[in-house]
C-alpha cells in the first residue's frame, strides 16, 4: 500500500480509501507535479498570507468550485486545487 491509500479500521476488509488529490498529482510527470506544488505555494502565500491550512483549503475549494479566471480551464483548476490541498496538508504538519 502506498501513501495515497489507507484502510481505516471501520472499513470492510479489502476496501480502500484513496486520496484523490494525491493520486491526481502523482499521475502527472514529476516536473509538472513540482511546478503545480510551486504554483500552489505562490498562490497560498499571496492569498493566505498567514499560511494556515484552513485558509489554503478554502482557496482550493473556491478554485475548484468555479472561482477561476477565464484563462484557467476546469481541469487546470482541479490540478491546482489538488496542489493547494497538498500545500495545506504540509502547512498543518
Amino acid at each position: 500500500m502506498d501513501d495515497t491509500t489507507c484502510t481505516p479500521p471501520d472499513r470492510p476488509a479489502g476496501a480502500e480509501v484513496i486520496d484523490f488529490d494525491a493520486a491526481l498529482l502523482d499521475a502527472r510527470p514529476a516536473d509538472q507535479k513540482m511546478e503545480l506544488i510551486a504554483e500552489a505555494s505562490i498562490v497560498a502565500a499571496a492569498f493566505a498570507p498567514k499560511g494556515r491550512a484552513q485558509e489554503i483549503e478554502r482557496l482550493a475549494r473556491r478554485l475548484e468550485n468555479g472561482l477561476r479566471d477565464l484563462e484557467m480551464g476546469r481541469a487546470r483548476a482541479k490540478l491546482l486545487a489538488a496542489a493547494l490541498r497538498q500545500v495545506a496538508r504540509d502547512a498543518a504538519a
